[in-house]
Formats: structure tokens, C-alpha cells, sequence
């Protein structure tokens, strides 16, 4: 993940849980849905798999041919990454009261659902430490404010932003960062069970980081079996990691930040720094290897993918595996006119083998450059990695919602925009990630406003994977009844699968509207309204971890109000 340190600071937003249902239901008092095409089939039929999901959009949907039969379900992934390390999103500062630091967590959650977001991707592991209790690595201080010191009341952060998301209906992806071992930023010493005090010879000294040698199989194993007690012992939605494999190219032994320079076009030709592998190296040659030494760097890498991948489908095959490098593919590879920094030749970060090896569930981008600059540019970018999607796995790239600010080199919000337009425009695009919730958080230049007014109108459910699993639950047990402010609703999972969320539809005259409810809230309220005063019609289906979809049933009639009550 490009980090950007100067001016930093947000602001931060007060707390406040969601009070009430019909605020959890915003979107069905006030959104249309997504457009959706006249011949898209219905789901009044009981089909056995609901009809192709609709593309989010910003205008009212055409008449549907049956006026009892709603659009398909709109799917987009739509998440922001949080930043734990330097408090660049979260906590603003270190050694917050528990109370302050679960305030502004709820703030965030709480902005993620009102612009229809629908997951986060908390940094949970910045350098080799943790923001939650772990026996294998020590507390963070950008946390606490010294690393290994636990809160001063105990308190699992982890658990708290998982059931705060899932409570609001959205996802929470625990993002690791793989291989540093201490942030350029930090300021307290290394705790005593640190990997950097406990096996030093695993960690090298680069410019002012300190990083575990992927070369050094303890390294690896160490990054490995942080991820599996995560996924074993959380209720996670998805793993996340992001772009530091071997570091970022640096020149000199006190530099730092270099993804800056190569977010503008590479290293160029200063000298480098070498990477202090060299026992490693050795250590493989004298055991027999053949590679040379750029591949086997490669292939340290790739073995500790391929073994996340798989370890994560044993623990729990519903939790989704996704990857976030550095947005210009390998040299040999890249369409014409594309030109940069190249992360095969200096992370050793072979993505494309990545994707064809189906190695993950979503790969994510980081296409931090504009539509218009040609040697960078955003949507020559993102055909490039859907071009190397032969397995079909999902491509949701990372925007750089942050550059919204006041460099030089900011972007407009209309370039957000933009970009999340050009990827409703490619088949194979359904979702995009925001580095990071800041710059959402400050609604920099009104980027928060011309999101929600303009891209996120309605909730959406998730893209469905349906390589770890393609089988629907079962429909929901409902039931709805008159109240003298709305359609009161009572929803209940049947038996089999296990249930996410509800998708609910509901129509005002002739006007469809969507909204998704975390299955933790069996009773809602679809509030009436001045405009579309009561909800005549009510359908709803259940939908699973992976994002299969039930069939859906007809809940409420306004003619026949005690049909399902």
C-alpha cells in the first residue's frame, strides 16, 4: 500500500450506533435501484438461482415488464482500506481510552454504511505486531504507544470492528502487511516476543525498516501462521495483503518512502540499495538450487501465497483470499505506451502467476494514476489485469481516493468518479477499494457528497465467488404486517446454509427500491415516506458468506396485508 505521510490528519467524525431500524434501512426511504435491462428475468417464477445481478448505476430503472417482479439485486464491491500503521486512519493517535478509540471506529463504520459501502479492510497486522490479543506477535504502538503494551483496559479492538461491521451489514476484511517487521515511523523499541528479538537472523536492517527475509523459510512460516490464527479465531470475511513483499528500492541506509517515487515512474538511476539476503541465498545454493537469484526471490514469494491460499480454504473455505499489488504488471507484459516502476523486477511480486494460478479471490489493483495519464493510465491499466484473469477470479482495483487533496499532484473528485465509471464499463469489474477511509472521513473537496449522490444511490450486495461454493440457502422465513408508520418486517434464516444478509425490495407506485440488512436484524421497519408514501409490495431473499442469493419470495401486498402477517 503507497502510504502518503504530510497532512495527514482527518477529521474525526463523532460516534453514534445507528439508532433504530429505519436508519438501517435508509436506502429503501429515499434510492432507486440500479438500471436494469427490459429482458432481465424475474424472480416471481421461483427460480433456482436468481437472474443475472443488476450493474450499480445513478438513474431510475426502466418499467419491468411484470410490475410485481423487482430488478435483479445490484453488486458491486464497494470497500475502503483503514490504515492502522502511523495512525493514518485509525486510531488518529496512539494511546487512546479504549472509549475514544471505539468512537471513532464507530464513526468510520458509520460513514461506510451511509455512502453504501459495504465492506472495510482493517489493517490489522502493520509490522510484525498486532492490534488485537495474539500469542504470536506483540501489540502494536500505534495502538498502544509502545509496542507490546496491552490497553490499558482490556479490550480485543479486532473483535469489535468485526462485530460492529457485521452489525451494519458490512464485511471486514483483516489486511496484513506480509513481510515488514518495523515501520519507518516507529518510535518504541522492539518487544521481547518481536520476531526481531526472538529470531534476528530472520530480520535484516533496510534503510530506516527492519524486514523479515523472505528468503528465510521462519520468515514465511511466521507470516503464515499470524494469517491461520486470525481465520481460525475470527469471524473474518476476507484476508488481505497488500504490496510490501521484498521492499520498495531504496538508495541510501537512512531513506524512506520510497513507494512515492515509484507511484511516479520508477527508480530511475539512482543506485540502489541491495536487499542483505545474502545468507539466505547462499543457504539455497549450498542445498541445491538452480534458480538464479531474481526468480528465487520470486519464488519466496510465491510459495508463501500458495500456501496462504490453501491454508485459508482449509481453515474456512468461505473466507475470501485477496491481494493488493503495486498496479503496473511485469515489463515483458504491458500494453504499449505503458511505462513505470516494476514490481516483478523489484518487489518480486509476480501477480500475473498469481491470477493464473488462481492463488487468490480478488486481486486489487493499486491503479493510483488518472484515465489521462497515458504512460500510467488507469483504464489501459485495469485491461491489462483483466486480460490476465483466465481463471475469472475477481479484479476490483484500488483507487487513490487520498490524492484528493492539496499537492501538486491531486486529483480532482470528479477523477474518482471517473475511474469507478470506467470500471462499471468493463464486464469483469464489479468493485473498487478506496485508499483509504480518510479521505471519505474529511469528505475532501465533496468526494463523500458526489459518491452517494451520484455513484453509491442504492445499497449493493457483494459479488458472488462462486468457486468456494455456488450452492443458494434456502429462502427466508418472513413475515409482515401494517404499522402505522411502515411495513413492519420479521425475517429468520430456514434451515441449511448459514445467512448473511437479507435483500429487500420494496416498491413505492411504480419505483423499486433496494436495500440489504445484516441477518443479526430479524425486525425492520420500511418507514412510509412523503414521496412513495407506503410500501405496496415486499420481496426478499437470503443471502450467504459468498453471496448466493435464495430464491425470493413475495413477503407483502398492500391489497392482501394479511397474506404473510
Amino acid at each position: 500500500m503507497v502510504l502518503v505521510f504530510n497532512a495527514k490528519k482527518r477529521l474525526t467524525l463523532s460516534a453514534g450506533v445507528a439508532a433504530g431500524v429505519a436508519a438501517l434501512l435508509e436506502g429503501c426511504s429515499s434510492t432507486p435501484t440500479a438500471p436494469v435491462p427490459a429482458s432481465a428475468p424475474g424472480a416471481g417464477a421461483s427460480p433456482s438461482r436468481p437472474p443475472e445481478p443488476a450493474r450499480p448505476g445513478t438513474s431510475a430503472p426502466p418499467a419491468a415488464a411484470d410490475p410485481n417482479t423487482p430488478p435483479p439485486a445490484p453488486r458491486e464491491f464497494r470497500a475502503a482500506w483503514v490504515s492502522t500503521v502511523a495512525n493514518i486512519d485509525w486510531p488518529s493517535r496512539s494511546n487512546l481510552t479504549m472509549a475514544k478509540q471505539q468512537t471513532e471506529a464507530l464513526a468510520i463504520l458509520d460513514r461506510a454504511k451511509a455512502l453504501n459501502l459495504n465492506a472495510i479492510v482493517l489493517q490489522v497486522r502493520p509490522s510484525a505486531d498486532a492490534i488485537y490479543p495474539s500469542e504470536l506477535e506483540p501489540w502494536s504502538e500505534f495502538l498502544t504507544g509502545q509496542q507490546g503494551r496491552a490497553p490499558a483496559q482490556p479490550w480485543d479492538p479486532l473483535q469489535f470492528w468485526i462485530e460492529q461491521a457485521h452489525a451494519r451489514g458490512l464485511e471486514l476484511h483483516a489486511w496484513f502487511n506480509p513481510y515488514r517487521a518495523r515501520h519507518a515511523t516507529a518510535k518504541s523499541p522492539l518487544a521481547a516476543n518481536h520476531i526481531g528479538r526472538t529470531q534476528p537472523d530472520v530480520v535484516k536492517s533496510y534503510g530506516r525498516y527492519l524486514w523479515m527475509d523472505p528468503g528465510e523459510s521462519a520468515a514465511s512460516q511466521r507470516t503464515l501462521d499470524v494469517v491461520l490464527d486470525v481465520v481460525r479465531r475470527y469471524d473474518i470475511d476476507g484476508v488481505h495483503i497488500d504490496d510490501y513483499f521484498y521492499p520498495y528500492p531504496i538508495d541510501t541506509p537512512n531513506a524512506a518512502g520510497p513507494e512515492g517515487v515509484a507511484l511516479d515512474g520508477g527508480v530511475g538511476t539512482r543506485q540502489e540499495l541491495e536487499f542483505p539476503d545474502q545468507r539466505s541465498w547462499q543457504n539455497y545454493l549450498l542445498n541445491g538450487g538452480t534458480l538464479d537469484r531474481a526468480h528465487w526471490r520470486r519464488q519466496n514469494v510465491n510459495s508463501l501465497i500458495e500456501a496462504m491460499y490453501l491454508g485459508i480454504r482449509r481453515e474456512k473455505s468461505w473466507v475470501r483470499f485477496g491481494i493488493s499489488p503495486f498496479g503496473i504488471g511485469r515489463p515483458d507484459r504491458r500494453p504499449a505506451g505503458i511505462i513505470g516502476f516494476s514490481q516483478y523486477d523489484k518487489l518480486y511480486a509476480d501477480a500475473e502467476l498469481w491470477l493464473a494460478n488462481g492463488w487468490l479471490d480478488y486481486l486489487a489493483p493499486q491503479l493510483y494514476w488518472p484515465v489521462s495519464q497515458a504512460p500510467q493510465a488507469f483504464d489501459v491499466l485495469l485491461d491489462y489485469w483483466l486480460a490476465q484473469n483466465t481463471r475469472a477470479r475477481h479484479v476490483w482495483p484500488g483507487l487513490y481516493t487520498s490524492r484528493i487533496d492539496n499537492s501538486l499532484k491531486a486529483f480532482a473528485p470528479e477523477e474518482i468518479v471517473k475511474q469507478i465509471g470506467v470500471t462499471r464499463s468493463r464486464a469483469g469489474v464489479r468493485g473498487h477499494l478506496h485508499f483509504s477511509i480518510a479521505a471519505l472521513m474529511e469528505n475532501r473537496k465533496g468526494i463523500a457528497d458526489q459518491l452517494k449522490s451520484q455513484m453509491y444511490q442504492t445499497a449493493a450486495l457483494t459479488p458472488a465467488t462462486p468457486w468456494l461454493g455456488a450452492e443458494a440457502p434456502a429462502a427466508p422465513q418472513a413475515a409482515a404486517r401494517r404499522d402505522s408508520n411502515g411495513v413492519a418486517l420479521r425475517l429468520s434464516p430456514n434451515t441449511g446454509r448459514p445467512v448473511a444478509h437479507y435483500a429487500i425490495w420494496s416498491r413505492y407506485g411504480a419505483e423499486w427500491r433496494f436495500a440489504v440488512a445484516p441477518a443479526s436484524r430479524p425486525v425492520l421497519l420500511l418507514a412510509d415516506d412523503a414521496a412513495g408514501g407506503a410500501a405496496q409490495l415486499v420481496v426478499v431473499s437470503a443471502v450467504d458468506r459468498l453471496g448466493n442469493e435464495s430464491e425470493r419470495i413475495h413477503i407483502y401486498n398492500i391489497n392482501n396485508v394479511n397474506s404473510r402477517s
